[in-house]
């Protein structure tokens, strides 16, 4: 049988591309039925898209869950958890063994702990509507300027692709006009806004991008998007 099913429950290398309604619920159904254990990479959406998650966000339980640099406040560090039955196999309780180089070092966990108290409900309410705005002025510049866009968005990470289709894989993202994404990347690095210079990459709002900075961002796609549809 398989041993293990992984996956990134909203992925963020391919630009955002959100989960079909009913896919992670079938694959929690998949993995149960076969007694393989389902494996949530939360590396990226990991606190960032709510508190809990994105398997929060879903309501859907992972067997395990793999974290990165958030847990550490952005310093290095990398955890994994998961239920009891599995975690009780790992020494000193289990059989297997683990260990890691950054394990536990003092400065990465004080600065995650000190994140952590800054994620509150309210601050999560903000990012929403961050993420809500930076979602609407891509979608009504890119409209208003004539080049075809299309978004998907996840609390405070929001991805768009260059593309008339819907994109739900790969292969729909791969088919995105990756010269306009390059000349809007240049038009709104020369306005002062750094996008990712990929376009199978996402943006990530902090709460530090709100009012001014916003007020700024939105300038810079309008003036950006005009560009690129001229």
């Amino acid at each position: 049988g398989i041993a293990a099913a992984i996956v990134e429950p909203i992925p963020a290398n391919m630009g955002v591309v959100l989960p079909r309604p009913g896919f992670l619920e079938r694959l929690r159904e998949v993995c149960d039925e076969h007694g393989t254990l389902l494996i949530f990479d939360e590396v990226v959406t990991g606190y960032r898209v709510g508190r809990g998650g994105a398997q929060g966000r879903f309501r859907i339980e992972p067997d395990l869950t793999c974290l990165g640099k958030i847990i550490g406040g952005g310093l290095p560090a990398a955890a994994f958890g998961g239920r009891r039955e599995v975690m009780e196999k790992l020494a000193p309780l289990g059989p297997v063994y683990q260990a890691g180089t950054l394990a536990g070092n003092p400065l990465a966990m004080a600065a995650g702990l000190a994140t952590l108290h800054e994620l509150t409900p309210a601050a999560y309410e903000r990012l929403e509507a961050s993420g809500s705005r930076l979602e609407d002025a891509l979608q009504k510049t890119a409209a208003a300027a004539g080049v075809p866009l299309i978004t998907a968005r996840a609390g405070a990470m929001v991805g768009f692709h260059l593309s008339r289709g819907p994109v739900a894989n790969f292969q729909d993202a791969s088919r995105q006009d990756g010269a306009a994404y390059a000349k809007l990347f240049h038009e709104l690095l020369s306005r002062g806004v750094y996008f990712p210079p990929s376009p199978f990459e996402a943006l990530f709002l902090s709460l530090a991008h709100e009012g001014k900075a916003l007020d700024r961002a939105e300038a810079a796609i309008a003036a950006a998007f005009e560009a690129v549809g001229a």
